[in-house]
C-alpha cells in the first residue's frame, strides 16, 4: 500500500505547484540552518576530544583565593614537584606556548606559533610521530643536546617533504636543534602549533613564583582512580609546599578540571546551544506555516476525503495517505536544505580569521550531518502533517457531501490555524530579541572607546633569536637600534617598542609594593608592568593628565621613573597626587623604587567583551623589561598604515637580517579581530531573526488570505448591507492584529526567560532591553498588520453583487 500512497501523493502535489513550492521553500530554510548549526556543534561538542580515553585526562590549575585566582597557572618547579609525588596520577605533563623562529641555510628566518613540552606529553595524549621518534626523558634536562619536533605543515611547507628531515640540525631560536621527527598530517596540538621543543631548558631556571611560564597540565589519572581523588593528593602536596616555600606558595593550592571544560570554554558550548535553539524556532516556525497551509488545502478537499470515506477508505487509512504527503514534502525539502547548509557551512569558513579554531575541530557534511537531515525531514514531515491530517477526519463526512464543492471552514480547524499563527509569532518574538541582544552587543563592542585613535597606526612583532641577544643590555640596543631607523622613515610620525602591543596584548604584570605603605606579604595589589621605548604617548596620541612624560634619555637606560596609567593611580594612592610616588615589583629581578613622573588617560591593551575598564598598569624604561620577542607599534601621517612596511622590512634587515617579522596588523584590524566572535554570532542570529520573520508574516498572511476567501459572501452581505469599507478592512486588520498581540504577549514571557540565560555572553546591554524588545514587538505588529491588509483589500476589492452571487 504505501507504494500506492506516494504515487498518489506525489500526483497531488505535482498537480498543486504553487502549495508545493512555498512547503518546501519554507521547510527547506528550517531544515537547512538546523543541519548547519548541527554540523557546527557535532564538529565542537558531540565528536569526543580525538585523545584515548578522555575521561581519565584531567587538567591542573593553581588557586589562590585570596588574590581570586581560580584557574591560574602552575609554575615550573611546582610542577616538578607535583610530578614527583602524586600517586593518583599515572603521567602529568606540562606545556608552554612560546614563540620559534626557524633559520638555516638556504632559506629566510621565519617565526612559527610552537610550544615547549614535557618529554612524556605525546605519549600522554595518545600520539607518536610518523616519522623519527618521540621525546625521551633524557631530551628534557637542563644541557642535554636541544632537539624538535616538527608539524607535518611545516615540514611540507619549509622542506617540501624532504625524506631525510629526521636527525638534520636546524637553528630554532638561535641555537641548533636536532629534528628528531615529525607528526601526523593534521595534528597540531594544542590549537594551531607548527613545532615542539622539550620544556626543561626553557623553564628550569624560572623562580618558583613565576607562574606565568606554563600554559597548562595534562595528567592522566590511573586506572580507578578519580578526578577528586587526584585533587586531593594534589592540594595536599601543595599545603606541603605552602609551608616548605612560604614566601612563594602562602595560600596556593590545586584546582582540577575536565579535558572537555580546558578545550570547550562554558561561553563557546552557550553560544552554540544557544543558536541551535534558535534554529529549532525557525524549524517550529517553517512548521507551523506549512501545518497551515496543510489545514487549508484539508478545507478545500474535505469533499473528496468525504466521497473517499464514503467508498470504503477507513479513517486511519485517509490519515495515512495524508501523512505520506506531509512527510514526502518533507523528503523533498531535505536536498534543498542540504545545499543552504552547505552554503551556510562556507559562509561561516568564510567569515572565521585563520587559526581561530582549534585544529582537531571541523565541521562539514559528512554521513552524521546529511543522516540528521534526513531524520529531521522526515520528523518535520510527522510532526506538521499529523495535526492536520487528523483535523480533516474528524468532521461529519455525510455533512461534508451535502455541502457539494464548497470548502469547509469549520470551527476548531480555524482555531487550530489561529493557534499556528499565535506560536509563529511568539517564536519569532523569542527569536528575534536574541538577534537584536547580540546585534547590539556587537556594535557596543564595535563602538567601545579604546582609548585612543587606532586608524593611522600599524603594528608588527620581532624575534631576536640567539646567543647574541642572551644579555638584556644587548636586546636593549637592537630594539633601541631598530625603532630610531624606523622612525626616521618619512611618513613615520613615532614610533615605540615594548612588550606589548595595543589590541595585540602582551606585557607582564605581577604584585607591587608602595612606599610607606604596609600590607600582608600575598595580598600587595596587582597591576600590569610594561616595558616601553621613548614616544608611547605620541605614537598612541593619549593624553597627560598629571605630571610629565618619560624622556628619551630615561626610556632608554634603567632609570627607575615610570608612567602610570589612571586606574592605577586611583587605586594605589586615591586620596593623593601620585606624582613623585615611589613603588616596586614583589617578585622580578628588578627591585628598584620607580617614581611616578606622569599619569596618562586609561587605554585598553587588548579589546574584548569585559565592560571593566583597563585595570592598573604602568609604563617603565624598556630595558627593564627587554624581551625576546618584541612589538613595534607606529603612527603615519597619512594614507594607509601598512603602506609603510616594505621600508619598514628594510630597515629592520638592514639593523639583523636574521630577525623574523611576524604579527603584521594594522591596529584598527587587531582591535576588530578581538570581537570577531560576536560579528559572527550577530550576523546569524540578524540571518536566524530574518527568517523567522519572513516566514511568519507568510504564516499570517496565508491565514488571514484563507480566512477572507471563505468569507467573501459574509463581506458582501455587510456591504450590501451598508456596512463602510473601513469598517471591514478594520475587522479583518484587527483579527490579524489579534493573532499578533496574543503571540507577543507569549513571546515576551518566552523572549525574557531565554535572555536570562544567555545574558553571560551579552555586552554592555541588559537582558532585558527595552530597545530590542520594544522595537520586535513594534516591526511584529506593523508586519501583521501589513499581512492583513493586503487580503482585506482584496476582498473590499470584490463587486458586492459579485459576492453575493458566488457560492
Amino acid at each position: 500500500m504505501l507504494p500506492q500512497d506516494l504515487r498518489y501523493a506525489l500526483r497531488s502535489l505535482v498537480k498543486h505547484p504553487g502549495f508545493t513550492a512555498v512547503a518546501v521553500a519554507c521547510l527547506a530554510l528550517g531544515i537547512g540552518v538546523n543541519a548547519t548549526i548541527f554540523s557546527v556543534i557535532d564538529g565542537v561538542i558531540l565528536r569526543p576530544i580525538p585523545f584515548p580515553d578522555p575521561d581519565r585526562l584531567i587538567v591542573v590549575h593553581s588557586r589562590n583565593h585570596e588574590q581570586r585566582i581560580n584557574l591560574g597557572p602552575l609554575s615550573y618547579q611546582d610542577f616538578k614537584d607535583l610530578r614527583d609525588n602524586v600517586s593518583t596520577i599515572e603521567s602529568i605533563a606540562a606545556f608552554a606556548n612560546r614563540s620559534l623562529t626557524v633559520a638555516d641555510a638556504g632559506g629566510e628566518p621565519e617565526r612559527y606559533s610552537g610550544l615547549t613540552v614535557s618529554a612524556n606529553l605525546f605519549s600522554l595524549i595518545g600520539e607518536r610521530p610518523i616519522m623519527g621518534r618521540d621525546f625521551m626523558p633524557g631530551d628534557d634536562t637542563p644541557g642535554a643536546e636541544p632537539v624538535v619536533m616538527l608539524s607535518h605543515e611545516l615540514w611540507t611547507l619549509r622542506y617540501q617533504q624532504q625524506p631525510d628531515i629526521v636527525g638534520r640540525a636546524i637553528m630554532v631560536n638561535g641555537r641548533a636543534h636536532t629534528v628528531i621527527g615529525v607528526m601526523r598530517p593534521d595534528f597540531l596540538f594544542p590549537e594551531n602549533e607548527r613545532l615542539w621543543v622539550t620544556i626543561a631548558p626553557y623553564q628550569d631556571a624560572m623562580p618558583r613564583d613565576d607562574r606565568g611560564a606554563i600554559h597548562s597540565v595534562f595528567a592522566r589519572l590511573k586506572p580507578g582512580a578519580t578526578r577528586q581523588q587526584a585533587e586531593s593528593e594534589l592540594t595536599a602536596i601543595a599545603s606541603r609546599l605552602a609551608a616548605t616555600y612560604p614566601k612563594e606558595n602562602e595560600n596556593w593550592t590545586i584546582a582540577t578540571r575536565t579535558i572537555d571544560e580546558w578545550f570547550l570554554p562554558q561561553q563557546v558550548e552557550l553560544v552554540l546551544l544557544t543558536m541551535m535553539g534558535a534554529v529549532t524556532l525557525v524549524l517550529l516556525i517553517a512548521c507551523a506555516n506549512v501545518a497551515n497551509l496543510l489545514l487549508a488545502r484539508a478545507s478545500v478537499r474535505h469533499r473528496e476525503i468525504s466521497i473517499r470515506a464514503a467508498l470504503g477508505a477507513g479513517r486511519w487509512r485517509i490519515v495515512r495517505q495524508l501523512l505520506t504527503e506531509a512527510v514526502l514534502i518533507g523528503l523533498i525539502s531535505a536536498p534543498l536544505g542540504i545545499a543552504i547548509a552547505w552554503g551556510g557551512i562556507r559562509l561561516i569558513d568564510a567569515a572565521m580569521p585563520p587559526d581561530q579554531v582549534p585544529y582537531f575541530i571541523r565541521w562539514s557534511l559528512d554521513a552524521r550531518s546529511l543522516a540528521y537531515t534526513v531524520v529531521i525531514s522526515l520528523l518535520t514531515g510527522i510532526v506538521f502533517g499529523l495535526v492536520p491530517a487528523l483535523q480533516a477526519v474528524r468532521s461529519d463526512l455525510q455533512s461534508s457531501l451535502k455541502e457539494g464543492g464548497r470548502g469547509s471552514a469549520g470551527g476548531s480547524r480555524a482555531r487550530l490555524r489561529n493557534a499556528l499563527v499565535v506560536a509563529e509569532v511568539a517564536l519569532s518574538l523569542v527569536l528575534l530579541v536574541g538577534a537584536s541582544l547580540f546585534v547590539r552587543s556587537f556594535l557596543n563592542l564595535q563602538g567601545a572607546t579604546v582609548g585612543f585613535d587606532t586608524t593611522p597606526l600599524m603594528s608588527l612583532r620581532f624575534y631576536l633569536p640567539g646567543a647574541a641577544y642572551e644579555a638584556d643590555d644587548a636586546k636593549a640596543r637592537r630594539v633601541d637600534d631598530i625603532v630610531r631607523r624606523v622612525e626616521s622613515l618619512p611618513g613615520v610620525e613615532a614610533a615605540f617598542a615594548s612588550n606589548f602591543v595595543p589590541m595585540g596584548a602582551g606585557g607582564g604584570g605581577g604584585r607591587v609594593m608602595v612606599e610607606g605603605r604596609a600590607v600582608d606579604p600575598g595580598r600587595e595589589p596587582g597591576i600590569a608592568f610594561m616595558g616601553i621605548t621613548p614616544h608611547m604617548r605620541q605614537t598612541i596620541d593619549v593624553p597627560l593628565v598629571a605630571g610629565r612624560d618619560m624622556t628619551d634619555a630615561e626610556g632608554s637606560t634603567l632609570t627607575p621613573v615610570a608612567l602610570i596609567n589612571q586606574q592605577m593611580a586611583r587605586r594605589l594612592w586615591p586620596d593623593t597626587d601620585p606624582i613623585g610616588r615611589r613603588f616596586r615589583m614583589v617578585e622580578g629581578s628588578h627591585q628598584d623604587w620607580f617614581t611616578v613622573v606622569g599619569v596618562v588617560t586609561d587605554f585598553r591593551h587588548r579589546q574584548g567583551n569585559s565592560t571593566e575598564p583597563q585595570g592598573p598598569a604602568a609604563y617603565v624604561p624598556y630595558p627593564y623589561e627587554p624581551t625576546l620577542n618584541t612589538g613595534i607599534t607606529i603612527r603615519v601621517a597619512s594614507g594607509a598604515p601598512s603602506s609603510i612596511m616594505p621600508a619598514v622590512r628594510e630597515q629592520v634587515r638592514a639593523a639583523d637580517p636574521m630577525l623574523p617579522l611576524f604579527a603584521i596588523n594594522t591596529v584598527e584590524e587587531l582591535r576588530q579581530l578581538s570581537y570577531w566572535q560576536y560579528g559572527l554570532f550577530g550576523s546569524m542570529f540578524a540571518t536566524f531573526g530574518a527568517i523567522a520573520l519572513v516566514l511568519a508574516s507568510i504564516g499570517v498572511y496565508g491565514v488571514l488570505s484563507y480566512s477572507v476567501s471563505q468569507r467573501v459572501q459574509e463581506i458582501g452581505v455587510r456591504v450590501a448591507l451598508g456596512a463602510e469599507r473601513r469598517d471591514v478592512l478594520r475587522l479583518i486588520v484587527g483579527q490579524g492584529l489579534r493573532l499578533a498581540g496574543w503571540g507577543i504577549l507569549a513571546g515576551v514571557v518566552g523572549a525574557a526567560a531565554v535572555t536570562w540565560i544567555i545574558q553571560s555572553i551579552l555586552y554592555n546591554v541588559t537582558p532585558t532591553d527595552p530597545v530590542s524588545f520594544g522595537g520586535v514587538a513594534f516591526a511584529l505588529v506593523f508586519i501583521s498588520a501589513l499581512a492583513s491588509y493586503l487580503p482585506a483589500r482584496r476582498a473590499l476589492a470584490v463587486d458586492p453583487i459579485v459576492a453575493l452571487r458566488n457560492d
